[in-house]
């Protein structure tokens, strides 16, 4: 790089552990933007990576919106069901990596049929399952859980749950069924709206080289 070449603006990746960084980190390898240490060995939350433009946050599943719509990470790559739970305020969906696909679901006991006065749904996915019980019609008390939704109509919390459904088998061991679809799920890159103008040709560098990445 010359003098008289800009330096590029550095960007911040934000990520969650779990399923969606195991899946992702070859894709950010095949992109060049590979952490230079072992993000699942270490405690650290950011982590530099092989591209000295770049640097990787590790979050909260539920907090990478967060950190992307108020620009403490440019890019964040997060499940749609995070997206639809959160909103898009600030931020732009621009890219589905077809990774850690499952479905977001109702489910309840074998056999369990909608009354016809209100239901208990206990859930994460709060203002989804809002959403979704006020188009179908049906009164909703909404009880916010955040993990051990299986258990919250065997214990009488609740009648039903809505949660993602991956292979049925933790609901089938708690005797529930998966019902009603409620929406396909899997990775996106959103982008921070400012970050998109301020920081146009590295960001887009990023989507291009991700978008490559998927190709067969």
């Amino acid at each position: 790089m010359s003098l008289a070449e800009p330096r590029p603006k550095q960007l911040t990746i934000a990520l969650n552990r779990g399923r969606i960084l195991k899946e992702f980190l070859p894709m950010m390898a095949a992109a060049g933007i590979e952490p230079t240490e072992d993000m699942g060995a270490s405690r650290k939350l950011v982590f530099d990576t092989v591209n000295p433009n770049v640097r990787v946050l590790v979050a909260r599943g539920s907090d990478v919106p967060t950190y992307v719509e108020h620009g403490a990470a440019d890019i964040g790559i997060t499940g749609k069901d995070t997206i639809l739970e959160h909103g898009t305020q600030g931020y732009y969906e621009r890219l589905d990596l077809g990774i850690a696909r499952c479905r977001l679901m109702t489910a309840a006991p074998a056999g369990f049929k909608y009354p016809a006065g209100r239901v208990r749904v206990a859930t994460k996915f709060v203002r989804i399952a809002e959403r979704y019980f006020a188009q179908r019609g049906q009164q909703a008390t909404i009880i916010p859980l955040s993990g051990a939704l299986e258990v919250a109509p065997v214990l009488d919390l609740a009648d039903l749950i809505v949660d993602i459904v991956d292979t049925g088998n933790t609901l089938k061991a708690n005797g529930l069924v998966a019902m009603d679809s409620i929406a396909e799920v899997s990775t996106r890159v959103i982008v921070n709206r400012a970050a998109m103008k301020l920081k146009f040709d590295e960001v887009t560098k990023v989507l291009t080289d991700l978008s490559e990445a998927l190709k067969p």
